[in-house]
């Protein structure tokens, strides 16, 4: 349903873990979802953690995707401008926590973009990927922008007629809730990955960290470009080497900067957000993606975000990190 696109992170464990540890998983949001947690006295047994998980995944789905007709959003979405539709608190809260990010990157980050998905042929409604014309792209933009969308009670209203999509964030607060059913459940030790959005928390029954691998930006194939240890923490990562289309040789990537209806072009291939929120990581890895390399470093700076940028040089990758992101892990480029 909400993501459709291979992980950005490696969410294999890296180095032993025990016999104490169990995992289950299984495919969800037309990706896949794993959970991976160190057994204790008292815990639920395993079959009542992957019904509660799986649950809060369908759940989710219900509401938020627009890959099936009846979902709470593809219905609001079928509305005309000048309609409200009671909603439930979780799609509202996303919707908020977008309009933060909309007005603090400027438009940079939109949770309207889906006619422009569907244009260039990535959404639920495309009909095979292609570059549009210039009048078609311009036809568009009238329908994008999150300054349509207002919040009336426990309504969603819309004075344009716009669509909205949570493939973006959705992943990620779908994580943060698992995360906390689990600590009510009394899993205190566990990694989580729902479409490559990670959080882990606590330690491995040998006492070291649950670490994660960041995924060197590849267009074909996997290499590991960095391992990061873990502990309360989620990740997140937006590229633009996993889900795209080639066109006179040039490649469109499936992330679009709203403001002029086109995929990115810039040089930057990836960047990683690190936060005790991995909705809060979700969402701010698609931001500073959007923005790129330069405007999207000088966001992060500004508000204090851990980010890991990749940027292609020539054949070779050039990493950058953010002084938060240098703060907590060390500098990336010190074992290059």
């Amino acid at each position: 349903m909400v993501k459709y696109f291979i992980p950005l992170l490696c969410a294999a464990l890296l180095g032993g873990c025990g016999a104490p540890v169990e995992e289950f998983g299984g495919p969800t949001m037309g990706s896949h979802y794993s959970l991976k947690y160190v057994q204790a006295e008292g815990l639920p047994p395993r079959k009542r953690l992957q019904a509660e998980v799986e649950g809060m995944l369908a759940e989710i789905d219900r509401q938020m995707s627009t890959w099936r007709a009846d979902s709470d959003l593809s219905r609001f979405n079928q509305l005309p401008a000048g309609a409200c539709m009671a909603m439930p608190r979780s799609v509202l809260q996303l919707v908020r926590f977008g309009a933060q990010l909309y007005a603090g990157s400027k438009g940079a980050f939109d949770l309207t973009v889906q006619p422009l998905m569907d244009l260039w042929g990535f959404g639920a409604q495309s009909r095979g990927r292609r570059v549009p014309t210039a009048e078609e792209i311009a036809a568009v933009l009238p329908a994008i922008g999150q300054r349509h969308l207002r919040i009336d009670g426990e309504r969603l209203c819309k004075d344009a007629f716009v669509r909205v999509d949570l493939d973006a964030i959705a992943a990620g607060a779908v994580v943060d809730r698992i995360a906390a059913r689990l600590g009510e459940l009394g899993v205190r030790s566990f990694l989580l990955e729902v479409t490559g959005e990670l959080k882990a928390v606590g330690r491995k029954p040998d006492g070291s960290p649950w670490v994660v691998a960041v995924e060197a930006p590849l267009y074909e194939g996997r290499e590991e470009q960095l391992r990061l240890a873990l502990d309360g923490l989620g990740i997140s990562t937006s590229g633009d080497y996993r889900n795209y289309f080639e066109a006179g040789g040039q490649r469109y990537s499936h992330t679009f900067d709203p403001r002029t209806g086109r995929p990115v072009s810039h040089g930057l291939a990836s960047v990683s957000v690190v936060d005790a929120s991995v909705l809060r990581a979700d969402g701010l890895s698609t931001t500073l993606m959007v923005l790129g390399p330069e405007a999207g470093m000088a966001y992060a700076e500004r508000e204090g975000i851990a980010a890991l940028f990749i940027r292609r040089h020539g054949e070779r990758f050039v990493t950058q990190a953010s002084t938060a992101f240098v703060r907590r892990f060390g500098d990336p480029r010190a074992g290059m």
